[in-house]
């Protein structure tokens, strides 16, 4: 209902209201008249214009008291369809804002999981980093250890490149004195060599791996106070790295073994980092040391070098298994001939004695037994018993087939010829 309605409503009702105001105005006139009849005999004047006064004024009180109590209706119906529309719209309004409620709910109800889980992660991220700080803090104690040891002299690095080296070569699948030896002694026109890892190769070769490389400038590059004292000392580590090399091209270890060996020896670093940072000194050292026949290796490129060893040691494994089975087969083939040619000759025995055997039992039934049962017709006290009845063996023996093919077969001359060499 909107508010023209409700302002015609309300002219109706009044409307309605005037005539009983006015009914209610008459009677109130009609009282007067009759008390002003009743009075006419006192001043009637005076009395007159009182009751005229009074009824002036009590039509204007009736008349303020209707537009009041009008007004206040109006007011009222005006207030209650307001608040009819104020319900109405708030009815409305919710229920356009449930979803918007329930989807909010729902959206708090996930930021909580949301917040619990990152809070959860969070403090497994902290747990985490925690752990790799303390690792990181142990692995810097380790280095800052291996850099002092490594500080006290050659021996030392030696022995940590000995032991870096037999590390790789085992983690490769090479086992000590069987697949590599270290430490061995060779003689040469310029004395004795003493390489110190020599790998064993497939077919007897062999090639030299040679662990010792100076580390001191290296290191003093790492102590280094400034940017020029860092790259002196680079420089000399790029530099000891070549005379290194050019020392163990000289030795010519691929000459002191056999001709199947590789012509060329393995100079071992035992770490990537001192690699690089002599070919950043020195492009060109790689390509010197393969002119010299020097494999310049580092633990990461001497593995894949083993692993290539250990897979030539695997098929050589396998040729020497092939080989075997062969020769296992071969053998196999031939006690299997020799046994079907003693299959052969029993066969034969049998037939042989078969044949013996329904010779025996004709001679037995036309000679013998003809004879005997003359003593039942002369009746000869026998004691019950008579004289059985042989029947011959008529079963033959199954020949072996296979022994028996084409002889112009290449399998059958074969078996033929193992065959009589196992009699």
């Amino acid at each position: 209902m909107n508010l023209d309605a409700i302002l015609l409503a309300v002219l109706a009702a009044l409307l309605a209201a005037i005539p009983a105001l006015a009914w209610a105005l008459m009677e109130r006139s009609r009282a007067n008249r009759a008390e002003a009849r009743a009075f006419e005999l006192q001043d009637a004047a005076a009395r007159l214009r009182l009751l005229e006064e009074q009824e002036a004024k009590n039509t204007a009180f009736l008349q303020a008291q209707a537009a009041a109590a009008i007004a206040e209706q109006v007011m009222k119906r005006a207030d209650e369809t307001f608040h009819n529309r104020e319900q109405l719209a708030q009815a409305r309004l919710e229920a356009q804002l449930k979803p918007v409620a329930e989807t909010l709910a729902k959206f708090q109800e996930q930021v909580v999981a949301v917040e619990k889980t990152r809070a959860e992660e969070t403090g497994g991220l902290k747990e985490q980093i925690s752990q790799l700080l303390q690792a990181s803090t142990a692995t810097q104690a380790e280095a800052r250890k291996l850099s002092a040891a490594l500080r006290r002299g050659a021996g030392v690095q030696g022995r940590w490149g000995e032991q870096t080296l037999r590390n790789v070569l085992e983690a490769a699948g090479l086992h000590n004195r069987y697949d590599f030896d270290e430490q061995t002694s060779t003689d040469s026109e310029e004395g004795r060599r003493r390489p110190d890892v020599t790998v064993r190769l497939p077919g007897g070769a062999v090639f030299v791996i040679d662990a010792k490389c100076s580390l001191n400038a290296f290191l003093e590059a790492q102590d280094a106070p400034d940017e020029a004292s860092r790259e002196a000392a680079y420089l000399r580590h790029a530099q000891s790295v070549r005379a290194h090399m050019q020392g163990l091209s000289a030795k010519a270890y691929w000459d002191q073994f056999n001709q199947g060996s590789p012509d060329f020896v393995a100079m071992f670093i035992p770490g990537d980092s001192f690699l690089a940072a002599a070919l950043e000194r020195a492009p060109d050292l790689m390509t010197e040391a393969m002119d010299r026949r020097v494999l310049v290796v580092t633990p990461t490129t001497l593995f894949a070098l083993c692993k290539a060893v250990v897979y030539g040691w695997r098929v050589e494994e396998q040729a020497a298994n092939a080989q075997e089975i062969s020769k296992l087969g071969r053998e196999l083939y031939k006690r299997i001939s020799v046994m079907g040619a003693h299959a052969g000759s029993v066969g034969k025995a049998l037939e042989a004695a078969v044949s013996r055997y329904n010779q025996f039992v004709g001679s037995l039934e036309t000679q013998v037994l003809t004879q005997a049962r003359r003593f039942e017709d002369l009746k000869v006290d026998h004691e019950g018993k008579e004289l059985p009845e042989l029947a011959p063996v008529e079963t033959g023996i199954r020949p072996l087939a296979k022994l028996a093919a084409d002889p112009d077969a290449p399998e059958t001359g074969r078996l033929a010829a193992l065959t009589a060499k196992g009699r």
